[in-house]
């Protein structure tokens, strides 16, 4: 297994990940030396097919934590801009106002910058 490969593991957010594809690497070396020579091939094979579909496996749980960190953060970042201005809102609305209040809301979420927060913080989360 390459360099790509060994920064790819570094850069997996779990210890436990990290650990796990560590000793699967590195388990090909107890399995080969006991292998016999006809079925080192498939030993091989095999031992490959574990190392790709591990971080398969851990790539998708990667790509589905970052989702939702980041839907998160958009959330967060849509409330913060919400309360800029709710502490001006009265209490009893009529139902335009409550229409305006509903527009207010999708055009905070609109302009509440996590557009943009979010293209600069996801290259930290990215694997390489």
């Amino acid at each position: 297994v390459g360099g790509a490969h060994n920064k790819t593991i570094a850069s997996l957010h779990m210890d436990s990940w990290r650990t796990e594809m560590i000793a699967e690497i590195n388990r090909i070396n107890q399995v080969l030396p006991n292998t016999p020579a006809d079925e080192k091939t498939e030993s091989i094979k095999r031992w490959v097919d574990s190392v790709i579909d591990g971080m398969d496996l851990y790539k998708a749980e990667h790509h589905r934590y970052i989702k939702e960190a980041l839907t998160l953060l958009e959330l967060a970042l849509w409330k913060a801009k919400l309360g800029e201005k709710e502490e001006n809102c009265a209490e009893g609305r009529t139902k335009k106002a409550k229409l305006g209040a509903e527009s207010a809301r999708r055009e905070k979420r609109i302009t509440c910058g996590a557009d943009m927060v979010i293209k600069n913080v996801l290259p930290f989360l990215r694997l390489e």
